[in-house]
């Protein structure tokens, strides 16, 4: 019988969800981080639940030829990057593979999933840093999340984003130390530090301080300290005294800077604020946006669902008849005004509200609109789903960073999952939706982790068979 602290060996099989890797032996499934496919391993056991168990690493036997040195010192200890062991071929390989076993898995859709499109720069491709501040045994740290966990791992140096964030977490520890400021406990609710936010846009910068106290002492001396690392930037204190995950609250003070910058991509110029959403990474990024708008046909409506700051709104603005953008988030609702007037595009509407308080009325009015939908990590509203199933929308473009979701959204348009009347979801006997997948298109956005963009385009039935 296994049990907790047996050290066993075993040979990996395959690479599982989270990118751990997955193990049988004597009819127990072990799931073991930072294990390739084909290496065989000591394994200390930590957990064992029936027939599944969980371990760690104790000595590697046989490595992977795909096995690569990770370049950040706290990885396996930081929550944030589960891949870097792996060689980048094999990681754009892993992701397609997910992709196509996720849709099966969850949504029961058998598709055809394109090879992975990879990312122009494999570390340092990430425009925002986001990190929590607080203590550890009294200590202050600045950090990442360790896995599953609200236990900041200090570090000095994260590869996946640009040169300039070594000397921002160096110059933040020296604010603190030399001001006697306290990274925020979320036990006792004391410390005046909770996070900090940095975007970038080309050669400037938005950098947001969020703290649990209105004015903070000794912030001169951190902008001197900025001055050093950036040419440009604007800097924001954010007040958020709130217990809840969210990190921003509702208060942005602006304390040097526009609060806003421009930037041009794909022929648009928009603009950006603190809290406005943006990918992460700019090239992967412009593939994935051309990519969705090609889609769409000149003489089409479009409706753009989440359209945040209206980049992509408006490159569909450029090609299609008429674009509506919905976006509930007010300041990138303005910011999408401003990039309306700024490329001079009367053809796009900028709309603000729910997407599922919004859609429902304009498919009413827009019976042959082509939707969007690039939704949040959660995924579409059902309702939002039954609407564009009752209407008449003939072509459909779904972006996801969540492939459990998307399969789960995806089933319920193809009709291989069903509701039932207490709305839980069922695999249907005979799949017969109102829509079928077209083609499926990952998009590397985030290089060194699990986590991964998809592109999907579908038609509905009653359409392509005319």
């Amino acid at each position: 019988m296994l049990e907790k602290n047996d050290v066993v060996t075993v040979a990996c099989e395959s690479i599982g969800t989270n990118g751990e890797g997955i193990a049988r032996l004597d009819g127990v499934t072990f799931f073991i981080p930072y294990l390739l496919t084909g290496e065989r391993a000591r394994v200390k056991v930590l957990k064992v639940k029936g027939n599944l168990a969980y371990a760690k690493v104790e000595e590697l036997l046989t490595p992977a030829e795909d096995r690569v040195r990770p370049a950040c010192p706290v990885f396996a200890r930081c929550g944030g990057c589960q891949l870097q062991h792996m060689a980048y071929r094999l990681q754009l390989k892993y992701k397609a593979a997910l992709v196509r076993d996720t849709l099966k898995k969850i949504g029961g859709i058998t598709a055809d999933v394109a090879a992975c499109e990879r990312s122009e720069a494999e570390y340092g491709y990430r425009n925002k840093l986001q990190l929590p501040i607080g203590t550890v045994n009294g200590k202050n740290v600045v950090g990442f999340y360790a896995e599953r966990s609200h236990r900041i791992v200090d570090t000095d140096v994260c590869p996946i984003h640009p040169d300039w964030a070594a000397p921002l977490i160096a110059a933040l520890k020296k604010f603190m130390e030399k001001c006697g400021l306290d990274g925020y406990d979320e036990v006792t609710k004391e410390g005046q530090l909770r996070h900090i936010v940095v975007r970038q846009l080309g050669k400037k910068f938005l950098i947001t301080l969020v703290t649990s106290v209105r004015e903070i002492k000794g912030i001169d001396y951190f902008l001197f300290l900025l001055d050093e690392i950036f040419p440009a930037y604007s800097f924001f204190l954010n007040f958020n005294e709130k217990d809840t995950n969210v990190v921003f609250g509702e208060e942005f003070k602006l304390l040097k800077g526009s609060g806003t910058y421009e930037r041009t991509e794909g022929g648009i110029t928009y603009e950006a604020g603190a809290n406005t959403f943006l990918q992460v990474n700019e090239g992967v990024r412009g593939k994935l946006y051309s990519r969705a708008v090609s889609f769409a046909g000149p003489n089409e409506t479009v409706v753009d669902c989440y359209a945040g700051g209206g980049l992509m709104t408006a490159m569909f603005a450029k090609k299609a008849k008429k674009v509506y953008g919905i976006e509930v988030v007010p300041e990138a609702h303005e910011m999408a005004e401003r990039l309306k007037e700024r490329n001079s595009l009367p053809n796009m509407v900028n709309v603000l509200g729910k997407v599922e308080d919004v859609l429902p009325d304009l498919l009413e009015r827009e019976k042959d609109a082509t939707v969007v939908l690039d939704p949040p990590r959660a995924g579409v509203e059902r309702s939002v789903l039954k609407a564009i199933v009752k209407s008449d929308v003939k072509k459909l473009v779904m972006i996801s960073c969540n492939p459990a979701t998307l399969a789960r959204d995806l089933g319920l348009l193809t009709g291989t999952l069903v509701e039932s009347e207490n709305g839980e979801l069922l695999r249907a006997k005979e799949p017969s939706g109102a829509y079928e997948i077209v083609s499926v298109q990952p998009f590397d956005m985030f290089p060194q982790t699990k986590w991964t963009e998809t592109l999907v385009f579908l038609s509905r039935r009653a359409a392509r068979e005319a």
